[in-house]
């Protein structure tokens, strides 16, 4: 699909879901130090006659720049609810508002402790992250890092587990290094004067814990945008440290359609497979 046809797509889906997604929670509003941050939750509870109690916070892409909210945000959520499970999404703090790390990974923990600490906490939560570009490096980082408590330096001390149950990396950036790295993205989070320790701490395919929770992971090897190697070096990773996961390689989609069969053809109906992992993996009983 040409850039202009995108565009025309994006306002048309701007426009309709303006009027149907939910009132916003804005996540730093008790935070005295944090008040003025907008970073929201739009929380789409699954029908009751469906439910799974199955939640997922889902971070649209973006480079870190900016947020495709419709196609990896809204439209996602109404799918996930048609499935029987209840969607969180995240617009968190990016590169265009000034933001670099970690104000991203302090967004997608403080959601984290949200949904785990506020939402229907009368029963145990399987809890996923779902994320896709510069979403799927953040959801990763969400796995990868989950010991390490980003809130505590804002006077936040967690009562709950901050590691998701599982991860869903689609089309994500991965790597950091030069020889992979989606420039636009690493600029967008490490800024201009970044390090050499820094590209290797937020190259996930090297910092892959042994108790890194399941992931499904996607892409296709004609993405224009994320080198598809990118996802190659996590499954890589992956399978070395023995982590429960599934790879899905397509030969075509491209980049950023989220689950648009317009935009990506059968490569989209990714998510298919997603909720048969689902069943087979025994987080839908």
């Amino acid at each position: 699909m040409k850039k202009k046809q995108i565009l025309i797509v994006d306002i048309f889906f701007i426009v309709v879901f303006a009027t149907a997604q939910p009132k916003p929670i804005y996540l730093w509003k008790d935070v005295a130090s944090m008040k003025h941050q907008r970073t929201r939750l739009y929380v789409y509870p699954a029908p009751d006659s469906i439910a799974t109690g199955i939640e997922v916070i889902v971070c649209p892409g973006g480079s870190y720049h900016h947020l495709g909210m419709p196609h990896e945000g809204y439209q996602v959520a109404e799918w996930l609810n048609s499935q029987g499970i209840t969607a969180f999404v995240l617009r968190y703090r990016v590169g265009m508002n000034g933001y670099h790390h970690p104000a991203m990974i302090q967004d997608l923990q403080r959601a984290i402790q949200f949904v785990r600490e506020n939402y229907d906490s009368s029963r145990k939560h399987i809890l996923g992250v779902m994320g896709f570009s510069a979403g799927g490096h953040l959801v990763t980082m969400s796995g990868a890092f989950y010991k390490n408590n980003f809130l505590q330096k804002l006077g936040i001390f967690i009562h709950c587990s901050l590691r998701p149950d599982f991860v869903v990396p689609v089309y994500p950036v991965v790597s950091m290094q030069d020889s992979l790295a989606h420039i636009r993205s690493r600029k967008n989070l490490l800024g201009t004067n970044y390090t050499k320790q820094q590209i290797d701490t937020f190259s996930m395919e090297l910092q892959i814990p042994d108790d890194m929770p399941p992931v499904f992971l996607v892409t296709a090897k004609d993405d224009p945008v994320v080198n598809f190697k990118n996802s190659v070096e996590l499954d890589k990773t992956l399978t070395k440290k023995n982590i429960k996961h599934t790879f899905l390689l397509y030969e075509m989609g491209g980049h950023g359609y989220g689950m648009s069969v317009e935009r990506g053809g059968e490569t989209a109906k990714w998510n298919l497979k997603f909720k048969q992992w689902l069943i087979e993996n025994n987080f839908i009983k």
